[in-house]
């Protein structure tokens, strides 16, 4: 695996209460930001002591991201046409031989953003792609421009309405190409447009497209044959397929994860397995199979050999991606099964800093494991049912 340097693994995610006396000192603050299965709501949660920093209302159930600056947290209300932005209240700035930290309030963006059945968030450095689904629309923004208040940036507009995906890519924008023959069908591949919305280059054939992940500078984009591997060139991305090994079982990879530090990927492949990644080696594609269904899973970019995988035993399963194995588990949960609908209330992962987080909507908590020892330390009450998880912050000295 390639090494990669990211000060994404060194400010990593979360908060305290108040800022120290002196001058100078070096904190770490780490926020939690929880979404109720049923009622519109996030609540912010410190992680150090447990109290809740605000509940910030929505117009409905929410999916949430943190965006690479830690500076907002997007909570995408798919049935509710809207993104609301959420500002953090977390303050990071790099000085190469250090790093600073300003800490406020969490707070609602005045205007949310609105358009028929958002799904999809990309983030690409500061700049955030949204896409809306009913509208075959993507809307891109500077996150700096966006939260002073200076409004979204250019649109584009796919074929036809359909789950599609979109991300800035240097300079040029990707977009998913719609099954014109059965819009309710996943899209079919990649076009490649400049910045004023033209067509570059032909269709990059991508069946089935879904899920998509960066590691380093490398975006990677799941489709049913395999994966399309987008790289920086001279002249515009360079895109090329990586085929899954025929030696592998039936299946593919539907979501995926992109590490941190370490360049490889981390997806689904059927319901009892998860697929290391790495587009360096000659076999690219590892399976480690897993005791029972996956629940959910993430990637830790602290400790960055290490990714988690919860199964609905309840149990968490730290994988080490450098062998390819199961290294520890941990019973953390109450059995989730994943049979009913794919939206029913289940558990979600999170890591922040030293923390590993597994919401648990049916007890009402958000269950804490130390990262080092691999041991339940606390618990952390929140009110409902608190189901998606996305954490924000970092570390750096206080002036």
């Amino acid at each position: 695996m390639k090494h990669l340097t990211s000060i994404a693994a060194v400010l990593a995610a979360a908060t305290i209460l108040s800022l120290p006396a002196h001058a100078d000192d070096h904190v770490a603050a780490w926020r939690l930001f929880v979404a109720d299965h049923a009622a519109p709501k996030v609540t912010v949660l410190d992680l150090e002591t447990g109290n809740v920093l605000s509940e910030i209302a929505t117009k409905g159930p929410a999916s949430l991201y943190t965006s690479p600056t830690q500076a907002a947290v997007y909570a995408i209300q798919s049935n509710d046409n809207q993104v609301s932005v959420i500002r953090t209240g977390i303050a990071l700035d790099d000085h190469g031989d250090h790093g600073d930290i300003a800490l406020s309030g969490p707070t609602l963006f005045e205007t949310p953003i609105t358009g028929e059945y958002p799904v999809h968030f990309v983030a690409h450095g500061d700049e955030i792609t949204l896409f809306f689904d009913k509208q075959g629309r993507a809307v891109t923004l500077d996150e700096h421009d966006f939260l002073e208040g200076k409004g979204t940036g250019p649109e584009y507009t796919a074929a036809a309405p359909h789950h599609g995906v979109a991300t800035v890519f240097d300079d040029h924008i990707l977009i998913t190409e719609p099954n014109l023959a059965d819009p309710d069908a996943l899209p079919v591949g990649i076009n490649v447009l400049d910045r004023a919305g033209a067509k570059v280059g032909g269709l990059y054939a991508c069946p089935d497209l879904h899920g998509e992940a960066s590691s380093g500078s490398m975006l990677a984009i799941a489709c049913a044959t395999g994966l399309l591997l987008v790289e920086p060139g001279k002249d515009g991305p360079v895109i090329r397929h990586l085929p899954y090994d025929p030696a592998l079982p039936e299946g593919k990879s539907t979501t995926l994860l992109g590490g941190v530090g370490l360049q490889y990927f981390l997806g689904n492949f059927g319901p009892n397995r998860v697929a290391l990644i790495d587009p360096s080696e000659a076999s690219a594609f590892r399976l480690i199979d897993l005791p029972t269904r996956r629940v959910h899973f993430a990637v830790d970019p602290v400790r960055v050999k290490f990714a988690y995988v919860l199964t609905e035993d309840g149990n968490l399963h730290q994988i080490n991606v450098i062998s390819g194995a199961i290294s520890k588990t941990l019973a953390v949960t109450e059995p989730y099964s994943m049979d009913g609908e794919w939206n029913l209330p289940r558990p979600r992962v999170a890591v922040a800093g030293n923390a590993i987080l597994v919401t648990e909507p049916l007890a009402g908590r958000v269950r804490v494991i130390d990262a080092e020892s691999f041991t339940l330390s606390r618990d952390i009450a929140v009110a409902g049912t608190p189901f998606g998880l996305t954490v924000a912050g970092g570390s750096g000295a206080v002036h």
